[in-house]
């Protein structure tokens, strides 16, 4: 493949032995694919996206009412200058909010889940917020069966391994950049922490995937494309048969720097008591096992928040 290809999800309940082929084929090549045929309106994502500018409009004193300190950013709003790629020595150029699931009461996940916070001063920020979390979080579900089909699982698989997942929606405001010679960028090189990432708003130039050859190859998607990418946890499950690729979001050349970027991916998480232990089909004599020692998803997460500085 000499780009990273888009493929159509209607065709997993159309033509689902090819599509799971090439998906498969996308994801062990690239760790990254384009999805079109989602069903999410251009419309709903429009309005998504309007209640999150909204928010990061909000003058900054309104915002950080929504700081939780001491939290790692889990809920609510994260200011500028503080999440930092793992070994980059300048904090990436954004601010963020998080959104998580809302837990049944009686949860036995409460005390690794907290409560979402929900902005007062937006109209419908949580309608379209949560909204938007429960969409991307069924489209993340159909792709994992796709990939439980490809690795000779069974489709529903990672049902009850995800179903009360410790995902995250984060809306992404990427600011002006109006100094030359700014040291920081959008978002340093990185890997995601998760099962997989899917992002809205990879149409705006910027994303750049770290090939097998060494090249950083562009991924500007076309505008009614969801990319989705492997994280580490799937990296770790797999042995690495689906990677988690290296990517990045740089700062653009001339006028197009003084202009704000948004992006909101939604990192889909396991149950945080899922016990992360390789796969026994995906050890082989060619791929022996790099992780023998398991991890709990939840204390696999603690140790990555810690490396990027957000707890």
């Amino acid at each position: 493949m000499s780009k990273i290809p888009s493929l159509d999800i209607r065709r997993f309940d159309t033509d689902k032995e090819a599509f799971v082929a090439e998906l498969g084929a996308a994801y062990r090549e690239w760790g990254f694919c384009g999805i079109s045929g989602h069903g999410l309106s251009a419309d709903f994502l429009a309005k998504s996206y309007d209640v999150f500018k909204q928010f990061f409009a909000l003058p900054t004193e309104v915002k950080l009412k929504y700081h939780l300190k001491g939290t790692g950013g889990a809920r609510g709003y994260t200011p500028f200058g503080i999440e930092t790629a793992k070994d980059s020595k300048f904090p990436d150029l954004k601010e963020f909010f998080h959104i998580g699931r809302e837990l049944p009461a009686g949860s036995r996940y409460a005390d690794v889940m907290a409560p979402n916070v929900w902005p007062e001063e937006v109209a419908n920020f949580k309608e379209y917020g949560y909204g938007l979390y429960q969409a991307l979080d069924d489209l993340g579900t159909r792709v994992l069966q796709a990939l439980a089909l490809h690795i000779n699982l069974p489709q529903d698989f990672f049902a009850d391994k995800t179903n009360n997942g410790n995902s995250i929606l984060r809306p992404i405001h990427y600011p002006p950049i109006t100094a030359p010679d700014i040291p920081n960028v959008r978002a340093g090189a990185h890997e995601d922490i998760n099962f997989i990432t899917l992002l809205v708003g990879a149409s705006a130039a910027g994303l750049e995937v770290l090939s097998h050859k060494g090249d950083w190859v562009p991924f500007t998607a076309e505008a009614d494309t969801i990319v989705v990418n492997i994280g580490d946890m799937l990296q770790r499950l797999t042995n690495h048969v689906y990677p988690s690729t290296t990517h990045r979001v740089v700062n653009p050349p001339g006028e197009a720097a003084r202009s704000p970027r948004y992006s909101v991916p939604f990192f889909l998480h396991p149950n945080p008591d899922y016990l992360i232990e390789t796969l026994p089909s995906c050890v082989s004599a060619d791929n022996p096992n790099r992780y023998p020692a398991p991890i709990t998803a939840h204390d696999y997460l603690m140790e990555r928040l810690r490396e990027i500085k957000l707890v």
